[in-house]
């Protein structure tokens, strides 16, 4: 404190005011820059995603890079109107080309216009084609509806129509027959 109160280092205090002040300036002007750089790469990704509609956020449009590989991957698939029509949870997905993703132990559930669970197929090993949307499969593939458990050695499922083939070895069981009994006898 004597230092300063004799003059001695008066005219450098002030200096060291005004460089400090300059300092804290450039520094936050920096931080500030920086942010904003930083800030904008990471609003890109996040403003393309908000900006697609739940109808372009289907099967078509997998953001899965060629040669790449996702583990636990949930892709909800949307009809024309935004209706959710089903659900694709595989265990890994790996795209193949612009036009196939593979998936393994993938798990589908389709619903019914009402928002029911209508399929539930299992598939060890299987592959999407995006512009037909068609899955095939060529290992042993169950699905099970509320009233059918249906199983064969390979199979190609249609998820734009929900409709399938089964090729050898099928097994049907039909668990609603008293149903079917009923409607026949009335």
């Amino acid at each position: 404190m004597l230092l300063f109160r004799s003059g001695h280092f008066a005219n450098w205090g002030r200096f060291g005011w005004l460089l400090s002040i300059l300092l804290s300036i450039l520094i936050s002007a920096s931080q500030i820059f920086a942010q904003s750089k930083g800030h904008k790469k990471k609003q890109s990704p996040v403003t393309a995603r908000s900006t697609t509609s739940p109808s372009e956020q289907s099967l078509t449009n997998i953001p899965l890079p060629i040669g790449h590989e996702a583990k636990g991957l949930v892709l909800p698939d949307f009809d024309g109107e935004g209706h959710l029509r089903g659900r694709f949870e595989a265990g890994t997905a790996h795209r193949i080309d612009e036009e196939h993703v593979g998936f393994q132990q993938l798990k589908i559930t389709t619903y019914t216009p009402e928002n029911r669970t209508d399929l539930k197929i299992d598939m060890q090993t299987s592959v999407l084609d995006l512009k037909t949307r068609i899955l095939t499969s060529q290992e042993r593939t169950t699905i099970q509806r509320a009233d059918f458990n249906i199983a064969g050695d390979s199979v190609e499922f249609d998820t734009n129509t929900k409709t399938g083939r089964l090729i050898g070895n099928v097994k049907m069981v039909i668990t609603g027959q008293s149903q079917l009994a009923g409607k026949t006898s009335q």
